[in-house]
């Protein structure tokens, strides 16, 4: 896994300059050191400057980039952040073309592939991966982001300049880019956040490759097209057929993600999505006489102040230790403490750029930094819920009759901070709304569907394009942030296609939450823990913790240089101080709210300060 960052020009000659811009793209790759500690590259043309930090996974010896290869007098060079699942696959068929290869890493037979079959090849790609690959005899560039959006890839023009990025901290470590939020970027933070709409960058004039999508640059023109959308289709399988077919797809894309040349271990929390993961990494590793590394979660003092509610109904302890137990893993419990969480609520923001999912993501962040002293690379059960509807809003009968996102109905609990010229200027709900309907205009659907069944993949829809890249790129960021490949088996696009064109009658037996998923994994898991009620990522009970965290909400609106002071209302926020935290109804998802509101307004105070930015 890696970081990539890079430049394009058609009216530049880089080389006439070549020390300079060999500067700049060694501060592009500084920025994003973390995410490539081991190795870094880069590679200047007369148009093109491509820069790559590398972590090693696969190919620990000769898999430097950015890597070159030429072909009939071709010359393409490529830089890469990914992995590809069906590697073994595609380099098998390559040998039949009487391909050669000089490394064993999956970035030279992406670009073998390129060389023989053009941009048309990505379609082959079975992983998670951004990339940029320039054509030297053609002066094209090529942007490529996975089907999901699972790893990242930001851009922006300046002066006739493209300029791309995994993170837009690389971006900004290009001459001439700097951080600007406008109107609409403030909507992104407040209205939206910590989600923000695809595509965009929040920052101003910042853009997002889309997952699916390709984007080639030449001397006279910028095409974009997608290689990949998401379809409806007719179910034609019986239920019994479903559920063979989901274990299938299951088990086949957890064991390709197990591809490694160092040793995977995998997140445990004692649910059944990451416990099906551990399952099968588990028995695999046994075949080769090798124990399975696990992690699970949780937060100091939580045994004493838990409270369970309708979100959280259990603690995952026990049953962490009934799997971990069961499979024979080496298994370790990770606890964070509230100033732990407080302390890494600076650094979740120096790894995404952005305000975030506040102590759900320092949390994490500090979560991943522990499991990094033992392992590089580790599998989670991130993207279940989105994809086999997991979460309340699935099922509740409030989320078919509200046209807004599910995970955040009301706009009113996310001013309770803030100054009314703020909340005037910005029509946020205007904002919220019109995000939404574009989606839900986008959302595939059947002439045949049902209105009941139109909702749910409307539903589905919004899930897998919002809140689940939501998660993702919290888990991306955190992760790499810290040198940790995290991989995310459920979201295997070729799962994806599937359930979600599975009825609801089949994906909710009985009522059952995720039952489908359930089914699927009967054999692999203690009834105890396939039937579990879903309990989601912890967080902390601990009430020393909010109060640490208002108090360090005062120390900033006493600062008169606080960024945040000209956007809050310091009477409402003495008030939401004063008053109870309520943890029953959080203001996003299913885990943010009182304490999490005030985490997320220090983050949003850091990222303004941090990146001076200027609000235009």
């Amino acid at each position: 896994m890696c970081g990539i960052a890079g430049f394009f020009n058609p009216f530049t000659d880089y080389t006439k300059e070549e020390p300079h811009y060999r500067l700049i793209l060694k501060a592009m790759n500084h920025v994003q050191k973390r995410r490539g500690p081991d190795d870094e590259g880069i590679y200047l043309s007369d148009l093109c400057g491509l820069a790559q930090v590398r972590l090693n996974i696969i190919d620990l010896v000769t898999g430097h980039q950015p890597m070159q290869r030429t072909r009939n007098g071709r010359t393409c060079i490529i830089a890469y952040n990914g992995e590809i699942y069906n590697m073994a696959e595609l380099k098998a068929e390559l040998l039949l073309e009487n391909e050669t290869f000089q490394t064993t890493s999956d970035t030279e037979v992406i670009l073998a592939g390129f060389l023989r079959y053009g941009p048309d090849y990505i379609k082959k790609l079975n992983g998670i991966f951004a990339l940029a690959l320039w054509d030297d005899a053609q002066k094209e560039l090529h942007l490529f982001r996975d089907r999901l959006g699972i790893k990242p890839l930001f851009y922006t023009m300046q002066d006739k300049t493209l300029v791309f990025a995994s993170e837009i901290k690389g971006l900004f470590a290009h001459p001439g880019v700097t951080p600007v939020i406008d109107r609409g970027g403030l909507c992104e933070i407040f209205a939206l956040g910590p989600a923000k709409t695809y595509g965009k960058g929040v920052f101003q004039n910042i853009l997002e490759v889309l997952p699916g999508e390709h984007i080639t640059f030449d001397r006279t023109s910028c095409k974009k097209e997608f290689y990949w959308k998401l379809e409806s289709h007719p179910h034609t399988d019986s239920f019994e057929e479903t559920i063979e077919k989901t274990k299938w797809l299951l088990t086949d894309s957890i064991k390709r993600q197990m591809i490694s040349d160092v040793p995977i271990s995998t997140f445990l929390s004692g649910g059944v999505d990451s416990s099906i993961v551990t399952a099968v990494c588990a028995e695999e590793l046994k075949k080769e006489g090798k124990t399975l590394d696990t992690f699970s979660f949780d937060f100091i003092n939580n045994d004493k102040y838990f409270k369970s509610n309708a979100f959280q109904p259990s603690q995952d302890r026990p049953f962490v230790e009934q799997m971990a137990d069961t499979l024979g893993t080496n298994h370790r419990f990770l606890e964070c403490s509230s100033q732990d969480q407080i302390d890494c609520l600076y650094k979740a923001v120096d790894a995404r750029d952005l305000p975030g999912m506040a102590d759900v993501e320092s949390s994490m962040l500090y979560f991943c930094s522990q499991v990094k002293e033992f392992n590089t690379v580790a599998l989670t059960g991130e993207c279940a819920d989105e994809i086999f509807g997991g979460y309340p809003w699935f099922h509740k009968k409030e989320a078919f009759e509200t046209n807004a996102f599910p995970w955040s109905p009301d706009m009113k609990p996310r001013q309770a901070l803030l100054c009314d010229n703020l909340i005037q200027e910005l029509h946020m709900e205007d904002y919220a709304r019109a995000a939404y309907e574009k989606t839900i205009s986008e959302t595939p659907r059947l002439s045949e569907d049902s209105p009941e069944e139109k909702r749910r993949r409307e539903i589905a829809y919004l899930n897998l394009r919002w809140f689940m890249v939501t998660l993702l790129d919290r888990m991306d960021r955190t992760s790499m942030y810290n040198g940790l490949e995290a991989r995310v088996p459920f979201a295997d696009y070729r799962i994806v296609e599937y359930v979600f064109n599975v009825p609801w009658s089949m994906k909710c037996p009985d009522g059952i939450v995720k039952g489908l998923l359930r089914h699927a994994a009967e054999g692999l898991l203690p009834k105890e823990v396939l039937w579990r009620k879903k309990s989601p990522y912890p967080k902390t009970y601990d009430p020393h913790y909010e109060l640490l965290l208002g108090n360090r909400l005062k120390e900033v609106l006493d600062s008169p240089n606080a960024p945040i002071r000209s956007l809050l209302d310091s009477k409402k926020v003495q008030r939401f101080l004063d008053s109870p935290s309520d943890y029953g109804k959080p203001w996003y998802g299913q885990l943010m709210a009182g304490p999490q509101m005030l985490a997320y307004m220090l983050q949003v105070n850091y990222w303004l300060e941090k990146y001076h930015i200027r609000i235009c």
